[in-house]
């Protein structure tokens, strides 16, 4: 659900057509008359609906929010239409109606879902969805390209933002924390588009990530030393590999004693430590102006006396600040940066650093970033959809004008079996990097056995 119910209340009182859009949930291959079966009683108990609480508000009576009293008002209302429905078909209809009246239609049985990662709307007909790594077709669908217009506004309004010609982008999150996207004509040439980013009520642990085979034993215990060990960690890797989630699982090491500041554009980490301040980044207002940007929250995070520095990704000028923030006092900060490998993530440091203005040599800059991050974790996402930890690798210092890195484990994929599923093997490269030291020097155990190679 989206916005408070003052907000929705007014959208009713002025008549807002996307609450009264009917909906189907059938498979699109279906004939129209099967799609549009009960369309023609939602329009009428949706209409009830709003004519209770319009009549409500003009005779000055509190009005609720409570679930089920809505939902108690628009059974009493189906009740009166006097169709014969199954108690299943009647269940089903006052759903779809609350979901129209108090949250975002059609996307609220998939918002529900909690098997369902992601959610991509492409226009009015073709919705699909991630699950388990694997993207799906799904049988709902809007009413039209106006319905999704309205939801998306609906979403990103109380927020003080609009989505329209003249800002055709936005970014959003909804009050559970699940990240938006949405594009809309003339940008998206065929038909307003949302993304939805779904957040996750349960936090994974790093048992969870060992069971789904996204890294091996001893990668874990090395990854959870070198953050109670007070590393810096850069977590590298495409769209949708799965830092943030990784990133999250990391933080959780840290030691409750410790004060955390996060840094993100939308707010997704899930810290469970009692010391933790959390800012987010804003956008400029409908004027152009108030945008506080995630350099703006790195170098105000210095002057908070933090012992960490939790940065969701830096991605542009902030990075030097990340860096240099990592080079006086903050060790065991933590980022993510998109990249396509470890090497690949000096390279994007390095041109994010050149975006800050500051006109310094390539090779100052080189050695800001050697002296800063201690390892990188790249990730992977295949084509079955799973998501694995391919690189563990340590950046140890400089030769010349060069970044020299050493690979600590990498994994060793083995082709596909019938089912589709990736095989493989995480390894040991048996190099044991010189980050062991510091790991020890901050008083956490780090075994040599698990850099054995097999």
């Amino acid at each position: 659900m989206s916005g408070s119910w003052l907000e929705r209340l007014e959208k009713i009182k002025t008549g807002d057509s996307a609450l009264s859009s009917p909906v189907s949930s059938e498979p699109l291959k279906e004939p129209a008359a099967k799609i549009d079966k009960f369309a023609s009683l939602r329009e009428v108990v949706h209409r009830e609906v709003i004519d209770e609480y319009n009549r409500q508000f003009a005779d000055g009576i509190e009005h609720t929010s409570d679930s089920a009293d809505i939902m108690d008002i628009i059974h009493r209302s189906i009740s009166r239409q006097g169709q014969s429905l199954t108690r299943a078909e009647e269940a089903k209809v006052a759903q779809e109606v609350f979901d129209e009246v108090m949250g975002l239609g059609p996307l609220e049985p998939l918002l529900r879902d909690e098997t369902i990662s992601e959610i991509m709307v492409n226009g009015a007909n073709q919705i699909y969805i991630e699950r388990a790594g694997r993207l799906q077709l799904t049988g709902t669908r809007f009413r039209d390209d106006s319905h999704v217009l309205k939801v998306i506004n609906r979403i990103v309004s109380p927020l003080g933002r609009r989505c329209d010609e003249s800002n055709p982008m936005v970014d959003a999150r909804l009050s559970d924390g699940s990240r938006i996207n949405a594009v809309i004509p003339p940008i998206a040439i065929h038909g307003p588009s949302i993304t939805i980013r779904k957040f996750s009520s349960t936090p994974l642990k790093i048992g969870d990530l060992i069971g789904f085979n996204s890294l091996s034993q001893a990668m874990a215990h090395f990854l959870e030393a070198s953050v109670k060990g007070r590393c810096n960690v850069v977590v590298s890797g495409g769209t949708g590999s799965g830092k943030t989630t990784l990133l999250n699982v990391l933080s959780g090491y840290i030691l409750d004693e410790e004060r955390i500041v996060t840094i993100e554009d939308v707010a997704e980490l899930q810290l469970a430590q009692n010391h933790v301040v959390s800012l987010e980044a804003r956008p400029s207002n409908i004027e152009g102006k108030g945008a506080v940007t995630i350099r703006d929250l790195v170098r105000n995070a210095l002057r908070m006396r933090p012992d960490r520095i939790i940065v969701g990704e830096v991605r542009s000028a902030e990075a030097l600040d990340m860096l240099q923030a990592m080079n006086t006092g903050h060790e065991g900060s933590l980022t993510t940066v998109h990249a396509n490998s470890p090497r690949d993530v000096i390279s994007r440091l390095e041109t994010m650093v050149m975006m800050s203005g500051m006109e310094l040599p390539a090779k100052a800059i080189r050695e800001q970033i050697a002296s800063a991050v201690d390892l990188i974790v790249h990730q992977a996402r295949f084509r079955d959809g799973s998501r694995k930890i391919i690189n563990i690798s340590e950046v140890i210092g400089m030769e010349g004008d060069m970044i020299t890195m050493q690979d600590v484990f990498v994994y060793h994929p083995q082709g596909y079996d019938d089912s589709g599923r990736i095989s493989g093997k995480f390894v040991a490269t048996g190099i044991v990097p010189r980050v062991v030291e510091k790991i020890r020097n901050n008083g956490t155990m780090c075994k040599e056995d698990w850099f054995r190679k097999e």
